[in-house]
């Protein structure tokens, strides 16, 4: 007997029963707040729940509305943002908020949601559907994964990612979805989550389980099939610690745009394909010192692994053009991930670096 077309209906009692409580998730009864919902889906981009839960709060409660997120200069949000990675997603929610602002709300449909910087057609058909209660499917991993199960869907992805999101929005034309479109989302979301896992799905416990057609057909932890990825190009740099005789550490802020745009970072070379020698690494140094090895990082960002070689010095005083920050501070400044590593590599021996220089 082939498996039926997944019910919305019995999905949605399966998430009455055992939604997720999470921070930026209204309680039954309660309206959305979309300032909220936007937040946790900007920040859930390429991040887990776990690690957004407590950076959510802390955010909150720094920038508690759109308005105020919109009046916050960027070193603000760039330093509440640090270690969250991707950090395009900040420069665009910093542009977003102050759309936002001076329209005087938040778009409440997919297409004016589409309009804000930052926001693409996930992020839109999310905030839509769970914050406005507009009939929209939000497509994630999550649901991908689920949707690739229940219709064994066996092309890989990224090629059948199309295919898969026809068939999510096909289960949310039903009556019960489109009376309910916020929580269907997060229902959704909920089972690819808690039960319809990557490894092992609790397929016992699925509302959707005599409606799989991947677990009638025995394969439902094989899905969906991923195509194989390229491999990650490699690139090496060298990163400055340059601490003067109070204490201070130089920093500088990368270009607005590109990667890590607007971000504090150590002083240091290029990012290359090539590993630098000593010699060429030395004409990129902020100041002349005596350089100590302080360790190498490694860091992988989206479409390269980047190696960093990193060197600590001591000087009388530091070069001006750059921003100075006293070395116990260095870790709360705002680094973004690469550059927290390269501080903590160079902080076991900042304090032994070479002699100060004048």
């Amino acid at each position: 007997m082939h498996p039926s077309t997944p019910d919305a209906a019995l999905l949605l009692a399966w998430y009455d029963r055992h939604r997720r409580d999470l921070p930026w998730r209204a309680r039954p009864g309660e309206p959305a707040d979309p300032y909220a919902v936007w937040l946790s889906e900007v920040m859930l981009q390429q991040t887990t729940v776990a690690a957004v839960g407590p950076r959510f709060a802390r955010f909150l409660a720094r920038f508690p509305t759109v308005e105020a997120l919109a009046a916050a200069p960027w070193e603000a949000v760039a330093q509440e943002w640090a270690g969250l990675g991707y950090y395009a997603r900040a420069r665009n929610l910093h542009a977003a908020a102050k759309a936002v602002a001076a329209r005087g709300g938040f778009p409440q449909d997919e297409a004016g949601l589409a309009e804000l910087p930052g926001v693409g057609a996930y992020t839109a058909a999310a905030v839509a559907a769970i914050a406005f209660g507009r009939p929209a499917v939000p497509v994630d991993g999550n649901v991908e994964r689920v949707m690739a199960r229940v219709f064994a869907v066996e092309a890989p992805l990224p090629g059948a990612k199309g295919r898969v999101a026809t068939l999510a929005r096909e289960v949310g034309a039903q009556a019960a979805a489109r009376a309910r479109p916020g929580d269907f989302a997060q229902a959704l979301f909920d089972l690819g989550a808690t039960l319809c896992t990557p490894r092992r799905p609790a397929c016992a416990l699925c509302p959707w389980r005599g409606m799989c057609a991947g677990a009638a057909a025995g394969l439902a932890e094989s899905l969906p099939r991923k195509a194989p990825k390229p491999e990650r190009p490699q690139r090496h740099g060298v990163a400055f610690w340059l601490e003067d005789a109070a204490g201070r550490v130089l920093l500088q802020r990368r270009p607005a745009r590109g990667l890590l745009g607007g971000m504090l970072e150590l002083p240091g070379t290029p990012w290359r394909e090539e590993a630098w020698s000593e010699a060429e690494a030395a004409g990129h140094a902020p100041a002349p010192a005596a350089w100590v090895p302080a360790g190498k990082v490694r860091h992988v960002f989206t479409h390269f692994a980047l190696d960093l070689v990193v060197w600590a010095g001591r000087v009388a005083a530091l070069p001006a053009g750059g921003e100075t920050v006293a070395r116990g501070e260095v870790l709360t400044a705002g680094l973004p991930g690469v550059m927290a590593k390269a501080a903590r590599a160079a902080l076991t021996v900042s304090a032994d670096a070479g002699s100060v220089s004048g």
